[in-house]
């Protein structure tokens, strides 16, 4: 990680696990309350949902932070670390049972009772809504919740698996209080009621989010602020001149390329940019049911021709990195099996793909992307992909984008021949970025057979507990993957939060998901 601001300070920063951050420059000494009003945060990711039974998405940042989960992430942390629970642990070597004790006198945000029951409830409705593309996707290797009095649970199991303590560590898994939230249904009044570190004072859809400390929470986080704003932005140029203004004091999702770029050139007096490693990934994703993308020999000469170092020093000025596997760079098992299998953008060896399919004729295919989603480059990085598939000679393609409300429902109805997606890992773990994407329900609403993956190589992987020694297993989930071309990893993002100098605590706010602890900010009281 690296903090930029030339007039003050530029230095290397320690990275532990390649994505847990640490302590970085003008960290000074802060009192843990802001007499001078809330932290105000800025970010283009804005939550499409407030129940967590409904989210597998960017909503998880706002959900950390108001809700609490049984395990999560101590900054620092690469594994998951009791949170509303006081222990947790598998009962034996077989990784079937695991138990999980709960902290003593634990309420939620309005004072009612959190207890077993209420966690059981939790997971329970997340089965029962069972929301298409939602997070009752993570709970496949789950048979069944027993409580055994107040504080007690047992997590059942019906096949092993050493990556359900993280799943239980996702914001997906956040406890709610079973008098607000129905059991078989989406709770949709806007209200929150949670027992994380903050209680949600006011909500304005796509607006803001005002938190407030929590008085009843316990649990892990150490509070370095009274209160956070969020305000939720539509571009990055909106979120960096508000910054600037000083309307906000802290940026974090959404940062484009040319503002990253000019923060760095500019080297503001009072701005700081820390730069750090990240997992999250840019994917195309192609729809079986479309009678061109459904053609092995279509999918493999688009992977063929695809420029990746183009797309990122062009569109996002080498503020990613290219990706030639879905499992990321700094996670055990990464491979680059599509630069391996394809080597360098070549249209004379797509042509040959093509014929030797007996396919002769350009090719029509639509590509579709999110407008409001995952940044002001995704417009562009489009068309940059449709200018390189164009000028082989070999296709013709359109490019077309929806709001990501709109947008999301119509992948999930198979609209789109090809859409893309962008992936912030659930936990830091190769499972996360193969898991989600297979099986007849995956996290994308595109059923992706794959027998050997979801039946052999995962179920193999989750028998074991030292995950360094199942990487030949995620070697060889990832080569079905790149043989297959149902999912076309194109990059890798790095993590940027700008802040004014006035503000300590983005280095450490960062958890292994890439989610923001707003509890770690603070203002600086003394230079």
């Amino acid at each position: 990680m690296r903090v930029f601001n030339r007039n003050r300070c530029l230095r290397e920063v320690a990275v532990i696990a390649s994505i847990s951050l640490v302590a970085g420059c003008g960290v000074l000494s802060s009192d843990s309350s802001d007499d001078e009003g809330p932290i105000v945060v800025g970010t283009t990711s804005a939550p499409s949902t407030l129940d967590p039974a409904a989210s597998w998405d960017g909503s998880w940042e706002l959900f950390r932070n108001i809700y609490q989960t049984l395990l999560s992430y101590p900054s620092g942390a690469t594994e998951p670390q009791p949170d509303a629970a006081q222990s947790c642990r598998f009962t034996d070597d077989t990784n079937l049972t695991y138990r999980c004790v709960l902290r003593e006198d634990m309420k939620f945000s309005d004072g009612d009772t959190l207890d077993a029951r209420a966690v059981k409830y939790s997971i329970d409705r997340i089965r029962k809504i069972n929301l298409k593309g939602g997070p009752a996707g993570l709970l496949g290797s789950l048979d069944r919740v027993q409580v055994r009095g107040d504080r007690e649970l047992l997590f059942h199991l019906n096949k092993p698996d050493a990556t359900f303590p993280f799943v239980l560590a996702t914001p997906a898994m956040s406890i709610v209080d079973p008098d607000d939230y129905p059991a078989d249904a989406i709770r949709k009044d806007g209200e929150v009621f949670g027992s994380g570190p903050y209680s949600l004072r006011s909500y304005k859809d796509g607006e803001k989010a005002e938190l407030v400390k929590n008085d009843h929470y316990k649990g892990y986080a150490d509070r370095k602020n009274d209160a956070v704003t969020i305000r939720y932005f539509t571009t990055s140029a909106d979120m960096v001149d508000a910054l600037r203004k000083k309307d906000i004091d802290v940026t974090f999702r959404g940062l484009a390329s040319k503002d990253i770029v000019s923060l760095q050139d500019r080297a503001e007096e009072d701005v700081q940019l820390i730069e750090g490693a990240g997992t999250e990934i840019s994917y195309l994703v192609f729809n079986p049911k479309d009678p061109w993308a459904e053609k092995p020999a279509v999918r493999k000469a688009v992977a063929q021709i695809i420029d990746r170092a183009a797309i990122a020093h062009k569109v996002y000025k080498d503020t990613v990195n290219p990706l030639y596997s879905m499992v990321p760079q700094g996670l055990t098992g990464h491979t680059t099996g599509f630069f391996d299998d394809y080597g360098d953008p070549s249209s004379s060896k797509a042509r040959k793909i093509l014929l030797d399919a007996g396919i002769t004729e350009r090719v029509p295919l639509t590509l579709w992307y999110t407008t409001d989603r995952y940044g002001s480059e995704t417009a562009p990085e489009f068309k940059e992909i449709a200018r390189q598939l164009n000028e082989s000679g070999l296709f013709d393609v359109t490019v077309k984008g929806r709001p990501w409300k709109t947008y999301e429902a119509g992948y999930r109805k198979g609209e789109y021949p090809v859409f893309g997606r962008g992936w912030f890992p659930d936990f830091p773990d190769a499972e996360n970025f193969i898991a989600p994407f297979v099986g007849r329900e995956n996290a994308l609403g595109t059923p992706y057979d794959a027998p050997r993956i979801t039946g052999v190589l995962l179920p193999r992987s989750r028998r074991e507990s030292d995950r360094g020694a199942v990487v030949k297993e995620f070697e060889k989930a990832q080569q079905i993957l790149v043989d297959d071309v149902r999912l076309l990893p194109l990059w890798q993002g790095k993590q940027f939060i700008a802040a004014s100098e006035e503000i300590a605590g983005s280095e450490q706010a960062l958890d292994p998901s890439t989610i923001m602890m707003m509890w770690q900010l603070h203002r600086k009281t003394s230079w």
